[in-house]
C-alpha cells in the first residue's frame, strides 16, 4: 500500500512538473508571437513576425521539451491524445496549463500597452494581433476559407510534430527545429488572412484582451485547430506510424498507457511512470529480466546464424 502511494505521489509531482513546463513555454510563445507584432517598428524590425514566433517555439521546445514534449499549443495536445501518446488525464493538464500561460502572457503586454502614453486604447491595439476573418481580415477571408485553412495548417503541424519525434536520438533537435520551422511558415500564411494563430492557446490569450469581436469569433479558432489535430492523430494511429514503447521485457504497452511526456524521445521516457524499476525497467538493480536476457539470446543465436550462412554463401566453407 505505501508503495502505491508513493508511486501516486510521484506521478501527480511529474505531472505537475510538466504542466509547469508547458505554462512557462505557452507563456514564451504567447510573449514573442503577439509582443513582436504589436511592438513592431518598422525600420526597427529586421526580424519576420513569424518567424519571431517560430524561433520562440523552437527555443520552448529545447528548453522544456524534455520535461513535457513540448507542445505548448492545444492542437498538439488533443492530436497527441488521439494518436495514443499522451494519457488523458495527463491531456487535460496540458491543456489548462497552456490556457494559463498563454492568458499571463498576453497580461504582461496587456499591462505593458496600459503603461504607454502614446497608446490611447490598449484593447483596440490588440485588435492587431487578434484573430479573426471577414471585415477583420486583411484580404478579406469569410469563415469557411478561415476554417478550411485553420484546419488543414493544424494538421499538418500536428503531423510533423508527431512524425519529428519519432526517433530517439534524432529527436532532440529535429523536433524543434521541424516545429519551428512549421509554425513560422504557417503564421506567414495566416498572417494576411486575419493573424491566424494554428494554436487555440494563443488566440484565446489575444481574443481575452481585445475588443469584442475577437471574443465573438474565437470558436473558429478551436474549433478548426483541433478537428485538424484529430485528422493528424487518427492518421498517425491508424496507420500505425508511431510505435507503442515497450518494457523492459519487451513487450508492447498499449497506446492508452504510453505517456508522451517525454515525447521528444518518441517513446516512454526513462524513469517514468510507465516503469517500477528504479533503472527504469521492471525490474531491479539486480539484473535483466528473464525473458530480455532469453531475447537477447536468440538474437545472438540468429546473428550467428545469418553469418555462416552469409559465409556459406561467400564460398567460405573451412
Amino acid at each position: 500500500m505505501t508503495s502505491v502511494v508513493s508511486a501516486s505521489r510521484s506521478g501527480s509531482t511529474r505531472l505537475l512538473a510538466r504542466a509547469a513546463a508547458e505554462a512557462l513555454g505557452t507563456l514564451f510563445l504567447v510573449v514573442i508571437a503577439l509582443g513582436v507584432p504589436l511592438f513592431a517598428v518598422p525600420q526597427l524590425n529586421p526580424l519576420p513576425d513569424s518567424l519571431a514566433a517560430g524561433l520562440a517555439v523552437t527555443a520552448a521546445m529545447l528548453a522544456f521539451g524534455a520535461v513535457s514534449g513540448g507542445h505548448f499549443n492545444p492542437a498538439i495536445t488533443v492530436g497527441t491524445m488521439i494518436a495514443g501518446r499522451t494519457r488523458f488525464a495527463d491531456g487535460l493538464a496540458y491543456l489548462a496549463a497552456q490556457l494559463i500561460g498563454g492568458i499571463l502572457g498576453a497580461f504582461v503586454l496587456f499591462a505593458v500597452v496600459l503603461s504607454l502614453s502614446n497608446i490611447s486604447d490598449s484593447r483596440a491595439a490588440f485588435d492587431t494581433v487578434a484573430s479573426g476573418f471577414g471585415e477583420h481580415s486583411v484580404i478579406k477571408v469569410q469563415l469557411a476559407g478561415a476554417l478550411l485553412v485553420e484546419v488543414l495548417g493544424a494538421a499538418l503541424l500536428v503531423a510533423i510534430y508527431l512524425g519529428a519525434s519519432l526517433g530517439r536520438k534524432s529527436a532532440a533537435l529535429s523536433a524543434p527545429l521541424a516545429v519551428g520551422l512549421t509554425v513560422a511558415v504557417l503564421l506567414q500564411l495566416g498572417q494576411s488572412m486575419g493573424n491566424l494563430a494554428f494554436n487555440p492557446a494563443r488566440a484565446t490569450a489575444a481574443a481575452l484582451f481585445s475588443t469584442g469581436w475577437a471574443a465573438g469569433g474565437l470558436w473558429l479558432f478551436w474549433v478548426a485547430p483541433l478537428m485538424g489535430a484529430a485528422i493528424a492523430g487518427l492518421v498517425f494511429r491508424g496507420f500505425g506510424l508511431l510505435p507503442a514503447p515497450e518494457t523492459a521485457a519487451g513487450e508492447a504497452v498499449p497506446d492508452e498507457a504510453a505517456s508522451d511526456d517525454d515525447a521528444l524521445d518518441g517513446g516512454a521516457p526513462e524513469g517514468d511512470d510507465n516503469e517500477d524499476g528504479p533503472n527504469g525497467g521492471a525490474e531491479p538493480d539486480g539484473g535483466d529480466a528473464p525473458a530480455e536476457t532469453a531475447r537477447r539470446d536468440t538474437a545472438a543465436r540468429d546473428a550467428a546464424q545469418r553469418d555462416e550462412a552469409r559465409d556459406f554463401f561467400d564460398g567460405n566453407r573451412d
